[in-house]
Formats: structure tokens, sequence, C-alpha cells
């Protein structure tokens, strides 16, 4: 699924929790905010690999235009991603 999110649309999109998702920005410029359910606990983050071939995500950008941190950069392929354990209470 995918959407494009801007000023004028006003669009929101709602991520459930262990749902992979990413953002391109498209113009010069973006102002991008999380709205989120609880802390940020790293040791429950998972990532899937930008450019994974199995996904093939079209981003709308040219490859060598992307920008990213090296942690983005060192993402496994989906079939190699550690899975969200929705069984797991992260509320205690």
């Amino acid at each position: 699924v995918s959407a494009e999110l801007t000023c004028d649309n006003k669009l929101m999109m709602f991520i459930p929790r262990g749902f992979a998702h990413g953002f391109a920005v498209l113009s010069e410029e973006c102002l991008f905010q999380y709205k989120c359910d609880n802390y940020y606990s790293p040791e429950h983050e998972a990532s899937i690999r930008w450019d994974d071939n199995d996904i093939n995500i079209d981003w709308r950008i040219p490859s060598d235009d992307v920008l990213l941190s090296q942690k983005d950069m060192d993402h496994p392929g989906l079939y190699s991603a550690k899975l969200f354990d929705y069984n797991q209470n992260l509320y205690q």
C-alpha cells in the first residue's frame, strides 16, 4: 500500500504496531511526524532493507538519490528479518 501525503491533501496514515513502513520525501523539504502509542523501545525494533527485491517497492526516486543512515543501510531483507511478536505485552 502506498499513499502520497501532502500539505494540500492533508492525508494521514495509520500504521498499526508491528507493521513495516517507510517513507520517501519527494519534495525539497519535509516535516514528518509520528504519533506513537508507547515510548521508543530499541530492543523491540526490527526493520527490512529499503530496496529488498522480494518487496520491490517503487520509491519514486532514483536509487542514486536515496539518503540513508548507516543503520538503515544494514537492515536484512524480508525473509531474513526479525518478526514482530504480536503476543508480547509491551505495556508492562
